[in-house]
């Protein structure tokens, strides 16, 4: 009677404890499963990683922005700096902090660094040559990206956006929208002098007029004004005010970029005109930019020119030169793609930093 009391104590406490044991096995498993698809995506986020044939660990990749202060310049510093660490190597950045001297001294400070390979964002394209002569000196293969540089520099290849052919599809997008109606047209740049700036505008201008001609037959252009803004929302902002003021009939305002005019949409705004004017951009695909597009009638389409994919193929042609490849084309680009109502849902992300 006692040892049937004993064993039947025995099963009444063994069998709780084998089931609490195979549910913590379930979760366990279930919260590893988690962990790894967790750290799995976000690798995924972070950058590719190249095929090499050298061993790229402790290989330096430096980095100069004209400047961080713009969600582009810091979506463009992220992705190369992710993409690099993600393959093994060290990543050192500079700051130009809107300053051609800055920058100057940036740049010879990372080449005095010992970079394996420099990656080159310069503010102006005439400033920056001798930091690339010295560079080569020292050994130091350069990539051009996101902007562009004298043909007088030593550099392997310029990786940006198709800035001409971007334009080229906003500009006969907007062509398209007004067809025989007039347009009374505001042009927001950059800064004077910027040579990527220029190529989007002559894509925006030769988009209309190719497309004016093939269907009508014609070429009505009406350029109204043209502003600078400095890249900055404070600069369209002001910019659109004088505008508004000196040209009250500019029903389309076309931009060299998205930063350029979402400042200048408050100005639109609180003149009661969102409903008479239409906004083309030739660049960038900003998120801020994409929602109103999804959401309004007067952004009507901008293209795309991602720093992530910028920074990917900057990272992924430093890691090719290293491996022995020296025939780069000198002018690299990311596929043009324009992004309007119909598919802008697809290409926004609200968590994106740009």
């Amino acid at each position: 009677m006692k040892t049937k009391t004993s064993t039947f104590n025995f099963k009444k406490l063994i069998f709780p404890l084998l089931l609490l044991l195979l549910v913590f096995n379930l979760f366990s498993c279930a919260e590893q499963l988690d962990q790894s698809e967790t750290s799995s995506n976000a690798s995924e986020e972070i950058g590719d990683v190249f095929d090499s044939k050298i061993d790229l660990t402790g290989k330096k990749i430096g980095y100069c922005s004209p400047s961080l202060n713009a969600p582009y310049y810091q979506a463009l510093w992220q992705s190369i700096k992710s993409t690099t660490e993600k393959n093994g190597m060290q990543f050192l950045s500079a700051d130009g902090q809107d300053d051609i001297n800055k920058q100057i001294a940036a740049v010879e400070d990372l080449i005095t660094k010992g970079v394996d390979a420099l990656l080159l964002n310069p503010k102006d394209p005439d400033a920056l040559v001798g930091v690339t002569k010295i560079a080569k000196a020292a050994g130091i293969p350069v990539f051009i990206i996101d902007s562009s540089i004298s043909p007088e520099a030593e550099f392997v290849t310029t990786i940006q956006s198709n800035n001409l052919a971007n334009g080229e599809l906003a500009g006969e997008w907007l062509a398209k929208k007004f067809g025989n109606k007039p347009m009374n047209i505001a042009l927001l740049s950059g800064n004077a002098g910027n040579p990527v700036g220029r190529t989007r505008k002559q894509g925006l201008l030769q988009g209309i007029t190719e497309e004016q001609l093939r269907t009508q037959g014609k070429i009505n252009l009406n350029v109204k004004t043209q502003a600078y803004t400095e890249w900055s929302y404070a600069g369209g902002l002001k910019a659109m005010e004088d505008i508004l003021v000196a040209h009250p009939d500019v029903n389309v305002v076309i931009t060299e970029s998205d930063v350029c005019v979402l400042g200048a949409i408050k100005a639109i705004a609180q003149a009661g005109k969102t409903d008479d004017i239409l906004i083309v951009a030739g660049a960038d695909g900003q998120k801020e930019a994409i929602k109103y597009i999804m959401e309004t009638d007067f952004y009507g389409c901008t293209a795309m020119n991602s720093p992530v994919q910028i920074g990917k193929n900057a990272v992924q042609f430093a890691v090719e030169y290293m491996n022995g490849k020296t025939d780069f084309d000198k002018k690299s680009y990311t596929a043009p793609l324009l992004i309007t109502k119909e598919n802008a849902a697809k290409y926004y992300n609200p968590k994106a930093i740009f």
